[in-house]
């Protein structure tokens, strides 16, 4: 079935400045539309369009990047709307699963009681449920490499902090809303943190720098304080 049981008409296109268009591939956050967003990419690798630089998928839409001076805005919509109408489900193959230690809890971990208290239930209950978890990434954003995580349990799900963080260490796992996440890079940050992963999510001196990418799977393991400690230290020497 072409164009993916979807209306590929010229609203979905809308300019992003000067030089960039955001192509809308649903309006919910669901594995349904993820797909679609990862067919729409797959066929821009395909299709190789003129003037076309680059593309990111985010959750529920393609922001498309293109030179103007070798194709204007009215020409990338009407090659995009060509290629779309006819584009069917890209094959995207199994996809990678990437496991992901955390030490719970404590110093790396400070809102894991918070968000037991929230539920009803316990530290070690909270971790239970975290870890058996099976997270889609619906995308990349916000610092470099941070995880949009989708599946998370609504028996956990926990709002953002009423006051962010000024500083969110590397490496915290996190839940906002009805998401969970992973910092990257130290930043400021609003979201429960319930937790801290020896890995390095964001490496800039390899290609790709990001550990992770749109359409990974990643499942949590705990892991002790002790642990935690030797694989920062492997980490850190490599």
């Amino acid at each position: 079935m072409t164009g993916l049981s979807y209306s590929w008409t010229e609203d979905v296109l809308s300019p992003l400045g000067e030089t960039g268009v955001m192509i809308r591939c649903g309006d919910t956050i669901s594995e349904a539309v993820h797909r679609r967003v990862m067919s729409v990419c797959a066929l821009l690798e395909k299709s190789q369009l003129q003037g076309i630089l680059e593309w990111l998928p985010s959750f529920a839409s393609v922001t498309l990047f293109y030179d103007p001076l070798i194709s204007p805005y009215h020409e990338v919509c009407g090659m995009l709307l060509h290629e779309l109408s006819k584009m069917e489900e890209a094959t995207l193959g199994e996809p990678r699963t990437i496991i992901i230690p955390v030490c719970y809890g404590g110093e790396l971990g400070p809102d894991l009681e918070y968000v037991a208290t929230e539920h009803g239930l316990t530290p070690d209950e909270v971790i239970a449920i975290h870890t058996s978890g099976d997270y889609l990434v619906h995308m990349i954003g916000f610092a470099p490499g941070f995880p949009y995580l989708g599946g998370l349990a609504d028996k956990i799900a926990t709002p953002r902090r009423p006051t962010p963080r000024l500083r969110v260490e590397a490496g915290t796992v996190g839940i906002g809303g009805k998401q969970t996440g992973v910092y990257p890079v130290t930043t400021p940050g609003g979201w429960q943190c319930i937790g801290r992963t020896p890995l390095a999510l964001f490496r800039p001196t390899e290609n790709p720098p990001s550990l992770l990418a749109a359409g990974d799977r990643v499942r949590f393991a705990s892991i002790s304080h002790q642990e935690y400690l030797e694989q920062r230290r492997a980490n850190d020497e490599y």
